[in-house]
């Protein structure tokens, strides 16, 4: 009975392969055998160039694979005319890393992007970047670090929509124990990376996440904005953490989905839907 069991793909493994299967799936890095891949839905009119692109990092803390949490996304940007990705990462449960890796993958699938923005099709001055808890938190240092850092990123995105998102990981904040010690926690915390000129960005929290607490949002972004960034927060009140995905709740789904697409909207990234003329 083993036996039989180790020919049969797990079931996780199998649900993901159905739900990607529209998508066009690229290497955009290999490393010690392994390799990620960034699944990428097209807009249906595939011929037109020059498009805007909403990139995605799943969550999951940098230990769970999570990469089709964001396939409904994509099919919704998609079909509003932006090529739509969702990279893969190395995670805890799969590669014993943890956040450093996954920060090193998320920098090399923006360089692949940059590399390859002219075949998918890519207005790199469009492009926006997006995330779930951990993966929010990754979206985030793409930006915050300086541009003279070795590890910026090779363009500027138009914008950043966060789902959830973990913004403080000093031993004050959360998940400080996955780093290799409490100086690099500290040193990679977006609380810790502030500035001004960062690019606009939204973040979609419920006001009872348990997780990732609405309180560190709402402290970052009024010291966002105090440094004159454009910083906008959408409550979902009684909403806990997991409360955007699609198989958690749909009518939530629904409003954060619109919540993100008239953000993009008003930014030029997205264009005015029908009902909005």
């Amino acid at each position: 009975m083993s036996h039989i069991l180790q020919k049969v793909a797990p079931i996780g493994e199998s649900r993901d392969k159905e739900l990607l299967k529209s998508a066009s799936s690229y290497v955009y890095k290999s490393q010690d055998g392994i390799d990620l891949l960034a699944h990428v839905f097209f807009p249906a009119n595939s011929g037109e160039t020059n498009r805007p692109a909403v990139v995605f990092f799943h969550g999951g803390f940098w230990d769970a694979a999570m990469v089709t949490q964001f396939v409904p996304h994509c099919h919704h940007f998609a079909s509003r005319g932006a090529v739509s990705i969702t990279f893969e990462y190395r995670v805890g449960s799969k590669h014993k890393t943890g956040p450093l890796e996954a920060i090193e993958d998320s920098q090399a699938a923006i360089a692949w992007i940059s590399e390859n923005a002219q075949t998918l099709g890519i207005d790199i001055e469009n492009v926006v970047f997006s995330g779930a808890a951990g993966g929010a938190y990754l979206a985030l240092l793409l930006v915050m670090r300086k541009e003279k850092d070795s590890a910026a990123v090779p363009f500027r995105p138009k914008a950043l929509v966060l789902f959830s998102a973990l913004v403080n990981t000093t031993v004050k904040g959360q998940l400080s124990e996955r780093f290799p010690d409490k100086k690099s926690a500290k040193q990679h915390s977006p609380n810790c990376l502030l500035r001004s000129k960062l690019p606009p960005m939204l973040f979609i929290h419920g006001k009872s996440d348990r997780v990732t607490p609405f309180d560190e949002i709402a402290s970052f972004s009024r010291r966002m904005r105090w440094r004159r960034n454009s910083c906008k927060i959408a409550d979902f009140i009684g909403a806990e953490h997991s409360f955007f995905n699609f198989n958690v709740s749909h009518s939530n789904f629904e409003m954060a989905i619109n919540t993100a697409d008239h953000f993009l909207t008003e930014r030029g990234v997205l264009p005015a839907r029908a009902e909005e003329y």
